[in-house]
Order: structure tokens, then C-alpha cells, then sequence
């Protein structure tokens, strides 16, 4: 399929999380991203526990160039390199790259197109010299607060900040290829972990600001609607299950057998089903409980209601929707196992965009990026550059 980033060259110097999935969401929409990582590889590589995950999620359609940022050589070889970019995106601590020769200055002097996109803990302010994880900025921002019950804050379940932070690095970078179409120059685009944080949770500080009251940890929210929650089933599981309107709360009662709650005064509309919640859901509790998990769920799905069983992550490899239409791509990994990971979650003419290149080996593309710039292989090698 033709891709919308098709001849956008990006150059990549990150790690972890962040940075790795701006350079993804420009990579799944065509660009060529070519990662450069020190002699060995980048260490996300090796990471093991929680951070397993983070190479193959981030880095597939990609190239690796392994050099020697430190020698004379390996510098100007990248910075040949960085000349025909387009994108430049990066996430060290504040002053790595400048000491490197790879600061915007620097880049921008040799590119004057070139957008320069920096994936940070803070955007400029009292914070930027802090040192910020994403599980730092959740706690401060707030957002932990928010998951965890009343006096246990508790992050998200995945790297929801790093992830979201990338995905505004690259908007940046979007927009500022959009703007140097008219204008012919680059830009220094900045995202950040903890501003990132403060908008995911912007819902809740409006709610103070319309309501007067402090939104309440998720786990201890009034919810906006009466029937908003999980509830058992016969055989021990869980379903959630959603009534969000006046008409669906019709075609509940009349499918559940529970028609005399339609015309019940307390009952009539939404807002008073909140306030009266303890005169009916014990009837619907008993209700779903005399189904099996898969009973409940067939008959909601039937009656077009908002529903979910209580999935696990490792359960959505062989999800039949995931499946169907190009939601996971089969990749391989370093080891030479085989994986399917989730594809971009957006589609482009009713596609998806596609794999087209595996995380890569340390590596990989090393020789084949640098025979492009007519440099010669074997003095790089003989020189440790490579």
C-alpha cells in the first residue's frame, strides 16, 4: 500500500519508551527510521521483567545503524547522514547530544529543514532540570492518584504517559513538515512526560472547575450512570456492563425481566437512577448472576448494550478481532522467535498500515546505510567506528 510518510527520512538517537514510539508512529506511516545505537545496541534490548516488551513493541519497521558516536569517523559519518533527514528525534537527559556535537544548533546549521523533535521529562519551567520517569510524572501529575483507591495511588497498568508522549512528539513533527512545506526551514519540537500527564488528567481538573468539588479517585467515582460497573456471573467470573441512556435502560428492564422498574416515578430518567441505585441493582445483580460469563455476554451483545469481559493482555494474541483485519502483525524477534504485536491503532482507507520491517538485529542495516554515504566498511571496521 502507498504510505503517507513515504520519502520522509527520520533519524532516530532514543531509547526505552518514549522516544522509540514517536519514531514508531512516523515508521507504521511509511517513513524510513533508522535507528542509531551505540557499538552492541541499544540497551533496551537487554532489558528483562517489565521492560522485555519495550524493544519488539517499538522499534519494528526500522533500520539499526551500530557506530561509534565518539570517534571522529563514526560523528561525521551520522552527521552526513543527519544531512539528507527530515526528522531528527532524540531523548537523552538535557545536554547529552549538545556535548556530542548533535544539539539542535549543531544539526540545524548543517539542515536548515531539518525537525528536530525532543522527547523530555519537562517542558521549559521551574521542573526541566529533574530527572523524570514515566512513573514519576503519574505520581506527581496526579494521574496515579486518580487510578489507585482513596489513599493508594497506583500507576497506570502500561507505559500510558511514555507512550502518549511520543505520539505528541510526533504530532509535532507532523505539523512542523506540514508548516516548512510554505516556510523551507525545520523546527526544535518538544514533548514531555509531565505535561503529557497534566492533559490526561485536564478532564478531572475541569471537573473541579465546573462542579467546586475535586474529582474522587476512579476506584471511588459517583458514577454518571446508574449501571456503570462489573458484576459477577454463575460461574465465577466478570462482565462489565454499561446502561448509559433512557432508551437502553428500556430495553434492559423489558429483556431482564424487570419491565416494573420502567414505570417506577424514582426510575424515569438517568440522573434519578443515580440518586435511587439501591432500589433496583440488588434485583439486577441476582439477575446476572443466574448466567454463565458467556450467557450474560451473548444476550447484552444481543440487545446492542456497552459491554466487556475482564481480558488479560496475553489473551489478545488470538483475539478474533485483533485478528481479522491486520490488528497484529507477525514479527519476528531477536531471538528468532515469532510474535504478533499490535499494529497502529488507525486505518488509511479502511487499511492498516502493514510490517515491513522486523525490530531489527543490532545492527542490521549498519554496512548497507553507510555503503549508501560511499563510505568504506572495512577501514570503519579496522578503526572500531562500527
Amino acid at each position: 500500500m502507498s504510505l503517507p510518510l513515504s520519502g520522509i527520512k527520520v533519524i532516530e538517537f532514543s531509547h526505552m519508551v518514549m522516544g522509540p514510539c514517536a519514531g514508531l508512529m512516523l515508521a507504521d506511516m511509511g517513513a524510513e527510521v533508522i535507528k542509531v545505537e551505540p557499538v552492541g545496541g541499544d540497551k533496551t534490548r537487554r532489558l528483562r521483567g517489565a521492560g522485555a516488551g519495550y524493544f519488539p513493541m517499538y522499534n519494528r519497521n526500522k533500520k539499526s545503524l551500530c557506530i561509534n558516536l565518539k570517534s571522529e569517523a563514526g560523528k561525521a559519518a551520522v552527521l552526513e547522514l543527519i544531512k539528507g533527514a527530515d526528522v531528527f528525534i532524540e531523548n537523552f537527559r538535557a545536554g547529552a547530544l549538545d556535548k556530542l556535537g548533535f544539539g539542535y544548533d549543531a544539526l540545524s546549521a548543517i539542515n536548515s529543514g531539518l525537525i528536530y523533535v525532543s522527547e523530555k521529562g519537562f517542558l521549559d519551567g521551574p521542573y526541566s532540570h529533574r530527572t523524570a520517569l514515566d512513573e514519576v510524572t503519574q505520581m506527581m501529575g496526579g494521574l496515579a492518584y486518580m487510578t489507585g483507591p482513596p489513599g493508594r495511588p497506583l500507576r497506570a497498568g502500561s507505559s500510558v504517559v511514555d507512550i502518549t508522549g511520543g505520539m505528541f512528539g510526533a504530532m509535532g513533527a507532523l505539523a512542523a513538515l506540514n508548516e516548512r512545506h510554505h516556510t523551507g526551514k525545520g523546527k526544535h519540537i518538544s514533548a514531555a512526560l509531565y505535561e503529557t500527564t497534566a492533559f490526561l488528567v485536564g478532564q478531572h481538573m475541569a471537573q473541579k472547575a465546573v462542579t467546586g468539588t475535586a474529582a474522587a479517585p476512579m476506584p471511588a467515582r459517583v458514577s454518571s450512570w446508574a449501571i456503570y460497573q462489573l458484576f459477577d456471573t454463575k460461574d465465577g467470573e466478570q462482565v462489565f456492563v454499561g446502561v448509559v441512556s433512557d432508551g437502553q435502560w428500556k430495553t434492559f428492564c423489558e429483556a431482564f425481566g424487570l419491565a416494573h422498574l420502567i414505570d417506577d416515578p424514582d426510575l424515569r430518567e438517568n440522573r434519578d437512577r443515580v440518586i435511587h441505585k439501591d432500589k433496583f441493582l440488588p434485583q439486577i445483580i441476582d439477575a446476572f448472576k443466574a448466567l454463565t460469563k458467556a450467557e450474560l455476554m451473548d444476550k447484552i451483545e444481543n440487545l446492542g448494550l456497552p459491554f466487556a469481559p475482564i481480558g488479560k493482555p496475553e489473551e489478545l494474541f488470538d483475539d478474533p478481532h485483533l485478528n481479522a483485519e491486520g490488528g497484529l502483525l507477525d514479527m519476528e524477534m531477536e531471538d528468532g522467535g515469532r510474535c504478533k504485536l499490535p499494529a497502529l491503532p488507525i486505518s488509511f482507507d479502511k487499511a492498516r498500515p502493514e510490517l515491513r520491517l522486523d525490530p531489527p538485529k543490532a545492527g542490521e542495516h549498519t554496512e548497507e546505510i553507510l555503503l549508501e554515504l560511499g563510505l568504506d566498511i572495512s577501514q570503519l571496521k579496522s578503526g572500531g567506528v562500527i
